[in-house]
């Protein structure tokens, strides 16, 4: 009879807590039930857009110091202008020494042989579409003045950082390491 009481206290407690756990989980959808790390939900730092009174202007976003640099910019000094491209022209040495012509020719092929030809001619698929063609490396005049085949590391960085005539700049696309490479392949086209 004992173990009969046991049971029925058993049950009946354990029916309780089923019961309200029913009960106080279906009274308020939104509620969330108990944080863990509120933190997490209501953090004390601000955001870029709310005002803070940490700064005499009372922003939060600010302008960097003078004089910083963002992580990875690499600084090209020379204007876009004919007396910035032949300065660079007369200055600027690739500093890759080596680079690795097949990711070279990839960049080349993926950013340039739309309008340039896979071989540097000016024969690309725009120029099917009624584009005007693009000089040759090896056999055409540069617009500035010049053989394509004597252009030195300088002009062509600067071309492809600001663009010239129809080509657009390809600074965001090519970061300053992949533009070089594309030069050491450019140099490649020019014997061809």
């Amino acid at each position: 009879m004992l173990a009969m009481n046991k049971y029925k206290i058993l049950g009946l407690t354990l029916i309780t807590i089923i019961a309200s756990a029913i009960i106080t989980s279906c009274s308020d959808k939104r509620s969330t039930g108990w944080e863990y790390a509120p933190n997490m939900y209501e953090h004390i730092a601000y955001d870029p857009d709310q005002p803070n009174k940490n700064f005499a202007n009372g922003q939060t976003a600010q302008v960097p110091p003078k004089g910083t640099i963002p992580v990875g910019f690499v600084k090209f000094d020379y204007p876009n202008t004919r007396d910035g491209y032949d300065k660079a022209g007369l200055e600027v040495k690739n500093p890759l020494t080596t680079a690795d012509t097949a990711g070279a020719a990839v960049l080349f092929s993926h950013f340039c042989s739309p309008c340039h030809g896979v071989t540097g001619q000016g024969d690309g698929t725009v120029v099917a579409h009624g584009f005007p063609a693009p000089p040759s490396y090896s056999k055409g005049q540069s617009s500035r003045g010049g053989a394509m085949k004597d252009l030195t590391d300088g002009k062509i960085y600067h071309t492809i950082t600001y663009g010239l005539n129809a080509m657009g700049s390809y600074a965001s696309q090519l970061a300053p390491d992949e533009r070089w490479k594309v030069v050491m392949y450019v140099h490649h086209l020019q014997t061809l």
